[in-house]
């Protein structure tokens, strides 16, 4: 951005990306049959799985999904988002990408969403995106203005920042989760053992990375699904709403917190399995 952000104006608006193409369901019911089925290694028939963590979270959020995922035959992959700036993230997963054979189901959480959005933009191997209480810009969107579009986000008060060195000088600003903060902010639900675990390892993001424009939308050209959280207190509910119905996703609504792959790995699950079985 050209103008001066303040610390608070960039915190409400972090977290990573929602939305993808169509229509809104209610909360999941029962999982399918085909997720109740046990697998043993992956099979080669069926596409990769590869998940995108967001800010405040490691891939180690994914650890209920992963397993879930690989009982059905999927292979599974979870690489580690770097969180320094939305383009260079992008550059950085489509690298990974470009080492993953055959069709890939390309998912996100919270600021993950925006990375997928613009990483997948020029592949052709993707082929369906999921977006898990994530951003979905438009070209020329940034987080920090889809988090303010619509009031709710407590993020605000519950992050500090941190600085480090850059590479050509000077210093960088990040935010981090209070960790005192960390469970009522992030991880509402989850137990508090776990939360508390979370909080040590948060993964801070660099403002930057808040502040950068989209330069692609992945999800104009890709069947797209979206998990709408409905207790989130990152990413207001209302603008996950919003990104879900502009991206035309198929969408669902789960009572659950910004962490929702840990809260509620099930539904999180099925709403993948669901993009993974259009993929075929």
């Amino acid at each position: 951005m050209n103008s001066p952000i303040s610390r608070r104006t960039v915190a409400v608006s972090l977290l990573a990306g929602a939305a993808a193409l169509g229509t809104t369901g209610a909360a999941f019911a029962a999982p399918s049959p085909a997720a109740k089925q046990p697998s043993h290694g992956h099979r080669h028939d069926l596409p990769t799985i590869v998940l995108i963590h967001g800010a405040f979270a490691d891939a180690s959020s994914w650890n209920a999904v992963v397993e879930r995922l690989q009982r059905q035959g999927h292979q599974v992959l979870a690489p580690a988002l770097p969180l320094r700036g939305l383009a260079s993230d992008a550059v950085y997963i489509r690298s990974f990408l470009d080492s993953v054979p055959g069709p890939i189901v390309l998912v996100g959480h919270s600021y993950g969403g925006a990375v997928i959005s613009v990483a997948a933009a020029d592949t052709s191997r993707v082929k369906a995106l999921v977006y898990i209480a994530a951003f979905v810009p438009d070209i020329g969107e940034s987080a920090l203005e889809l988090t303010a579009k619509y009031p709710g986000s407590t993020l605000a008060q519950a992050t500090s920042a941190q600085y480090y060195p850059l590479p050509g000088g000077g210093q960088g600003e990040e935010l981090i989760i209070k960790q005192e903060l960390f469970r009522e902010q992030f991880a509402a639900g989850v137990p508090a053992t776990t939360a508390q675990v979370m909080a040590v390892g948060q993964r801070p993001i660099a403002l930057a990375a808040l502040q950068e424009k989209s330069t692609a939308a992945a999800w104009k050209k890709l069947p797209s699904w979206c998990l709408v959280a409905t207790e989130d207190r990152n990413i207001p509910p209302a603008a996950l709403q919003w990104m879900a119905e502009r991206a035309r996703a198929h969408t669902v609504r789960v009572r659950a917190p910004h962490a929702v792959a840990v809260s509620d790995p099930g539904p999180v699950t099925e709403l993948i399995l669901r993009a993974a079985r259009s993929a075929r």
